[in-house]
């Protein structure tokens, strides 16, 4: 009897053994799976069964939460929602999370191990902390100055502090309230698809996401690579320049925007926009120095985050040398995000250091305690420090006495360079207005501030579409507000 006793213990042992086995499986091993898998409803009623955290900016929250008492509680709310997607990204409980929520979802949710009173406690409890708070960079006041410059018309504005990176605004227009696709009703659907159905992609964020031809705005990183490679060492000096000028291996005449260009300098060549003189440097530079040129800028570059992702800028690797002369005006396949034009100025104004670009500025706990803040850091050293002084003082003129004269500010120091990009086949479309940009007050020791601008209406007048008509007025109020020390 004895013998069978120990025989059904044993046998209860093992079963036992396997259970646990079995439950350490199901709760460790496949945990992640399980958790993922689309059947299993309960992450993401958890996900919804608290109040996310907020996005700031300017001290005040621009996001919110709304509870619904249904399965998936909490919805996501927007003040201002329109003026802020292109920061805050939607949070819907059917279509996902994108641009900040996207990246801080971790922070805004409660589940980022820096939130966790101690090391590796998420990993053991599975317990939910409450969403924290992300602050942003973004000034409010020159926030609502690019979203009302633009009107609804299609464009983007970025600006920065050219000494930190930190993006003073961030403007896509035409716009959208993120708040409508918050919940996971019929009208949340009906809402997305006339969304991804409008004319204007209202939901494309163009200042991060869009690439645009720069036009005449690139002739910045074309003389820059021109003086850093000494093919230009005086730029008041007269080029060698014919007017016009046939790209090289074929017979396309380059026209130019306005007279005096045969021969001109670079100065003058910047100053008024000149196409044939920059086409014929960017050759005389050569594919291979300007590819390096470009790629201390920015361009080419698929990893930048800030944190949301960035499309990459372009320009081509390898091309025929009447190529290389269009991309040098910026034309061709060269382009450009509007963020990426932005650090254009931006390396100008700050004497050829490009810092990182960054669009959040500390994350804390829901009670305020700082998690984390991001620091300033170099991204690139763009050009050399006499470069950036030569380019100052050829950005000023532009604005004193050429193309960019609408954008100037009495009592300021502001450097610009328009731009007017053809695009379209057989350049038949309206041409994209840019204006890139830095204001400096006489008596501050650095700019305070370097703008990109561009317009893309397609109602406008060709004949009236121009970078310093249309793009640079925007540009001007920004810059005299953030010069006001605009918060």
């Amino acid at each position: 009897m004895t013998r069978y006793m120990r025989r059904a213990a044993a046998i209860c042992l093992v079963l036992l053994a396997a259970l646990l086995v079995n439950a350490v499986r199901v709760q460790v091993i496949d945990a992640d799976e399980l958790n993922a898998n689309q059947a299993n409803r309960r992450p993401l009623i958890a996900r919804y069964a608290a109040p996310r955290g907020n996005i700031v900016v300017g001290g005040r929250p621009v996001t919110g939460s709304k509870d619904t008492r249904q399965q998936l509680r909490y919805e996501r709310t927007y003040h201002d929602g329109p003026l802020y997607a292109p920061v805050t990204g939607y949070s819907s409980q059917l279509y996902g999370d994108t641009l900040l929520e996207y990246a801080e979802d971790g922070v805004l949710t409660g589940t980022d191990p820096l939130l966790a009173p101690l090391p590796l406690w998420n990993d053991f409890n599975r317990s939910r902390r409450p969403g924290g708070t992300v602050v942003t960079t973004i000034e409010p006041i020159l926030q609502g100055i690019a979203y009302d410059g633009l009107a609804g018309r299609r464009g983007a504005v970025v600006a920065l502090d050219p000494s930190t990176g930190r993006i003073l605004a961030l403007v896509s227009s035409p716009s959208y309230d993120p708040g409508v696709l918050s919940g996971n009703s019929a009208e949340v659907m009906s809402q997305w698809q006339r969304l991804n159905g409008a004319v204007h992609q209202p939901m494309l964020n163009r200042a991060i996401r869009q690439t645009y031809p720069p036009g005449s705005a690139f002739k910045i990183v074309t003389a820059a690579a021109a003086l850093d490679a000494r093919v230009v060492t005086d730029p008041d000096a007269r080029t060698d320049t014919p007017d016009p000028y046939v790209l090289p291996t074929t017979r396309t005449k380059l026209p130019n925007p306005v007279k005096g260009c045969k021969k001109a300098s670079l100065a003058y060549a910047i100053q008024w926009s000149c196409n044939t003189v920059m086409a014929n440097l960017g050759v005389k530079v050569g594919l291979e120095r300007m590819l390096d040129a470009v790629g201390r800028f920015g361009f080419n570059d698929r990893g930048l985050r800030i944190p949301s992702r960035v499309a990459v800028s372009n320009f081509d690797r390898r091309m025929s040398v009447d190529q290389l002369a269009l991309s040098s005006i910026g034309q061709f396949d060269t382009t450009a995000t509007p963020l990426q034009m932005a650090l254009v100025a931006a390396a100008v104004a700050n004497g050829g250091e490009l810092a990182y670009p960054y669009l959040v500025d500390r994350t804390t706990t829901r009670g305020g305690d700082t998690v984390r803040t991001t620091p300033r850091r170099t991204y690139q050293r763009a050009m050399n420090p006499a470069t950036a002084l030569e380019l100052r003082r050829l950005m000023v003129g532009a604005v004193e006495k050429g193309t960019g004269s609408s954008a100037a500010i009495k009592g300021a120091v502001v450097g610009g360079k328009t731009g007017t990009a053809q695009h379209g086949l057989g350049n038949a479309g309206t041409p994209y207005a840019w204006f890139i940009a830095w204001a400096q007050h006489p008596k501050a020791s650095r700019p305070a501030v370097a703008v990109a601008v561009v317009v893309e209406d397609a109602e406008a007048d060709r004949a009236e579409i121009s970078g310093g008509g249309d793009a640079a007025p925007i540009a001007r109020a920004m810059m005299q507000a953030a010069l006001r020390g605009a918060r």
